[in-house]
């Protein structure tokens, strides 16, 4: 995603604008399945399928992979008009992953050159996927500070948190520039959950728990099971907050970020 800033001599407005979103697919597209059922796991592994028979393990070459297995019956492929089935042990092993692109985002309202002010932006993803492990989210910064003026001459700091990894509110030091991020949606990762005291435990909360970007990838959303076919949303809030004569240099200001989305 791309962060975009500009100033005027009275007046500073931030933008959201021409979405890029890279996302990191590491799974093979599959047949979706509704209802899924681990054969036996514990509170370290999952063993989705097993089976019986009397021969078959991995085999590999310099270009090739392959897995098999010796003596089961009743396998194949098959299909209907609505349906597609993988019968057998290594065929079933597929997962579907996706995410929605995000739409483009307006920071509004435009800040004052002396005044400062709060400017909000928000966008969101929808991830859907069928593999029972389910999957994990994650935001990284091309750069560090994340938001910098475009022919250089300028930034505004990545947001530091001063109670842990996200502060319920952001606190902005005397003549200070910022840029933070929060997340909120039924998958929200522990870091932006609130106990209502504190950050990192809790429950989804709206435009709460902020913190910075980091050109290390964060974990913003995750969950341990499949949600096809309805998929989870997740909502993206940016805040842009400036105190009063922080001087920051006026110009359009840019960020770029990528989205990770993998399997658990």
């Amino acid at each position: 995603m791309q962060l975009f800033a500009s100033r005027e001599r009275q007046a500073q407005r931030t933008a959201l604008t021409r979405a890029t979103l890279l996302v990191a697919l590491t799974v093979a597209q599959g047949l979706p399945i509704v209802g899924v059922a681990a054969v036996m796991e514990s509170s370290s592994y999952r063993i989705q399928s097993d089976s019986i028979n009397f021969g078959g393990a991995p085999a590999s070459a310099s270009s090739y992979r392959l897995r098999d297995t010796l003596g089961e019956v009743a396998t194949g492929n098959s299909q209907s008009p609505s349906y597609r089935l993988h019968a057998g042990f290594q065929q079933m092993q597929e997962i579907y992953l996706a995410m929605t692109a995000p739409a483009d985002v307006v920071m509004a309202p435009a800040l004052g050159s002396v005044s400062g002010g709060t400017s909000n932006g928000t966008t969101s993803v929808v991830v859907t996927t069928d593999n029972p492990a389910g999957y994990l989210l994650t935001i990284a910064a091309e750069r560090s500070p994340a938001l910098v003026r475009v022919g250089g001459g300028g930034s505004i700091a990545d947001y530091s948190p001063t109670t842990g990894a996200a502060d319920p509110t952001i606190t902005l030091q005397p003549k200070e520039a910022v840029f933070a991020y929060t997340i909120d949606g039924s998958d929200t990762a522990a870091t932006f959950r609130y106990n209502g005291t504190s950050c990192g435990s809790g429950a989804d909360a709206v435009a709460t728990c902020w913190t910075g970007l980091a050109t290390s990838s964060q974990t913003i959303a995750e969950r341990p099971t499949a949600n096809h076919p309805s998929g989870t949303q997740t909502t993206i809030h940016f805040r842009v907050q400036i105190a009063a004569d922080a001087m920051t240099p006026a110009g359009v200001y840019h960020a770029t970020t990528t989205l990770t989305l993998l399997p658990r």
